[in-house]
């Protein structure tokens, strides 16, 4: 009898335990939720860094604190390569609180974080080509800075990605038969002030080139049927090109509608 009674109480306890829960917090100092923050970030515990930050951000909106704390949130989380909530942060940063000078530093913060944020050379086409613009743009935004070599550096190696993207998206159009496409990339220029015999081109790693080839192929390539491209409306031929499928159905279509006469 006794031990059912300990494990009566016992069970009673930890019913009681599990569905309280813990009193929410509010109308706190800013050194509180400053110092909260940033335990949190030590921890790696970022959402709760975030919320930490809210909580800073509604109750003490002019508080000295949330410049840095801003800033801490946006490497933070670079460091732990979210980047998309870092540029967040740089963005609020410098629409709310950066100087002329921390301006800066945070503009190349911004690309850097657009730069990290691309490890694979071949994907991802618009944000390579929204880091390079960020990059030209702080270079004529900032041409005595510090950084600018680094910038500089940075979108140099986005141009060869760029056009390593695009050879491999010219490779893709050659493979589901779709010669204009393949053509329109390789006539895309690339920058001429890089000597392009002596750029090397990035190599997978091995867990990855198994499946993705080079871009002319991959291993299981046997595989798939050797058949004409159905997702293409112009196809290779021995003879050459053919004439694209459905143009006169297409017309037909696009004829004007006829009501059929009516009888009298």
């Amino acid at each position: 009898m006794h031990k059912k009674t300990i494990i009566i109480l016992f069970l009673t306890l930890l019913i009681f335990g599990a569905c309280s829960k813990t009193p929410e917090e509010f109308n706190k100092p800013a050194a509180y939720w400053y110092d909260k923050l940033l335990k949190s970030v030590g921890s790696g515990d970022l959402e709760k860094a975030d919320n930490y930050y809210s909580s800073l951000q509604s109750e003490h909106i002019g508080s000295p604190l949330l410049p840095q704390a801003t800033m801490i949130l946006a490497t933070a989380h670079m460091y732990f390569d979210e980047y998309l909530l870092s540029e967040h942060f740089l963005n609020e940063y410098i629409r709310r609180y950066a100087t002329p000078v921390e301006k800066e530093y945070a503009e190349y913060l911004k690309i850097k974080a657009k730069y990290m944020a691309l490890p694979n050379p071949r994907r991802d086409q618009g944000l390579i080509a929204s880091a390079i613009e960020a990059g030209e743009s702080y270079k004529l935004n900032y041409p005595s800075s510090s950084y600018y070599p680094v910038v500089d550096t940075m979108v140099t190696r986005l141009y060869m990605a760029q056009a390593s993207l695009n050879d491999s998206i010219a490779l893709l159009y050659d493979r589901v038969d779709k010669p204009k496409g393949a053509e329109f990339y390789r006539n895309i220029q690339p920058e001429p002030w890089i000597n392009w015999d002596e750029v090397e081109k990035a190599k997978a790693p091995l867990y990855r080139s198994m499946f993705e080839g080079d871009g002319t192929g991959s291993w299981y390539g046997f595989i798939i049927p050797d058949t004409q491209s159905v997702i293409s409306r112009t196809s290779k031929t021995d003879n050459g090109l053919q004439e694209p499928r459905g143009i006169k159905s297409q017309e037909q279509d696009a004829a004007p509608f006829k009501e059929p006469a009516r009888p009298l």
